[in-house]
């Protein structure tokens, strides 16, 4: 009887776990339709607090309307969040998912896989993840009218969610404590990352429809970065795509990537620029790499090290001011001796990174010896002859300025 009974009791939890499976794909529409209605009331209203939170009038209360706006947005979160939760991960569950929720719920995972150790990162991100997932949803609908509301929201909720994830990176970055020395590695990537993720999917939107009527500033250099989207990119591409970004972040990120943060980034890309030169072999290459490591150069001490204001050390400010007095005086040449002041300017920039190469723990020994050799070339630097013979022995002569 025993064996009788479980083996019933068997059949029967087989018969009602299929029961359960087909009435859930059976309901899983519904979950749909009624999930998305939801969530279409919620957009609907926080669009709508959103236009009246940014409409220039006296007639309302702003901190009133700024409320309302926030409680809004909070119930629009939620109801995408619930969706994500009933909808997505029982389709994934029940093998009825389309790849495109598939990828969804696993983004959704890696975002909430940073609540314990990452708060901030991950109060941000999932706002982000779950906004761009009801955007991709709105684009589908087709409702130009709905779209072109939409826009404005998403942009402008997108443009604060970069800059605080930006500004946590920072925090991190500028930490003197050392608590975060060994993952500063990891910072700078991310940093790069999220730098060209809001360049390709927010500005080249606000570029695409018009938003914002102050881009011409920025314009040039986004051009510069989308030639990096087509093809795989070598180690020289990859710096020269974060010089751009960096630049362009001195425009739009100025409180979020401060100039302290922003120079170390510059001071890592220089780092990874003068490494590349020193170890590359084949000539023409390293010579490619060279020419970008003059250019990172010069993007470091014109678009950052001549806006700097305060300077902890007096010293390094002196010597900021002679080299800045020297590349003024050469560019003069510019418009009258164009070959000249590219001559000029590179044995400036030359001299000047020379000075900061030993100052540091790499092993600049290689770059340096390149240098010399670029300054024996355009004759910035005497060469003697490698040995003279003195008392009978040969003696290794030095370079001499």
């Amino acid at each position: 009887m025993e064996e009788k009974s479980l083996r019933i009791t068997g059949a029967d939890k087989t018969f009602f776990n299929k029961i359960t499976k087909t009435l859930t794909k059976i309901l899983i529409p519904t979950q749909i339709g009624i999930n998305g209605m939801l969530i279409s009331i919620k957009r609907n209203s926080v669009i709508k607090a959103f236009e009246n939170y940014k409409l220039d009038t006296q007639e309302y209360d702003k901190e009133e309307l700024e409320k309302k706006y926030e409680n809004c947005y909070e119930a629009y979160l939620e109801a995408l969040d619930k969706y994500v939760m009933d909808t997505i991960y029982k389709k994934v569950k029940n093998n009825a998912a389309s790849d495109f929720e598939k990828d969804a719920l696993a983004r959704y995972y890696e975002v909430t896989s940073l609540k314990e150790s990452e708060y901030v990162e991950y109060k941000n991100r999932k706002q982000k993840y779950l906004i761009e997932l009801d955007y991709e949803t709105v684009k589908l609908s087709g409702k130009e009218k709905l779209i072109q509301r939409y826009h404005k929201f998403y942009i402008s909720k997108m443009d604060t969610l970069y800059k605080s994830i930006l500004k946590n990176y920072s925090i991190k970055l500028a930490d003197s404590t050392n608590v975060y020395e060994s993952s500063k590695e990891w910072i700078y990537t991310k940093i790069f990352h999220t730098l060209e993720e809001y360049i390709q999917n927010i500005l080249s939107l606000k570029i695409q429809i018009g938003e914002d009527k102050n881009l011409q500033d920025v314009m040039k250099e986004y051009e510069k970065f989308e030639t990096y989207q087509v093809g795989k990119l070598d180690t020289k591409d990859t710096i020269e795509k974060n010089m751009i970004l960096l630049g362009i972040s001195r425009k739009l990120f100025t409180h979020s990537l401060p100039l302290i943060v922003a120079s170390q980034c510059y001071e890592k890309l220089l780092k990874d620029a003068r490494i590349l030169v020193q170890d590359t072999k084949i000539a023409t290459k390293r010579e490619k790499a060279y020419s970008m490591l003059i250019n990172l150069i010069e993007d470091y001490n014109i678009k950052l090290l001549s806006t700097k204001v305060y300077w902890e050390n007096p010293k390094e400010r002196e010597e900021f001011k002679k080299f800045w007095n020297q590349y003024q005086q050469i560019t003069k040449l510019k418009s009258t001796d164009f070959i000249e002041y590219v001559r000029q300017k590179e044995v400036l920039f030359i001299k000047n990174d020379m000075k900061k190469l030993n100052k540091g723990k790499t092993d600049y020994s290689k770059i340096i010896k390149y240098y010399k050799r670029k300054l024996i070339d355009y004759g910035a630097l005497r060469e003697l002859k490698n040995t003279y013979q003195s008392k009978g022995r040969y003696i290794k002569a030095k370079e001499v300025a």
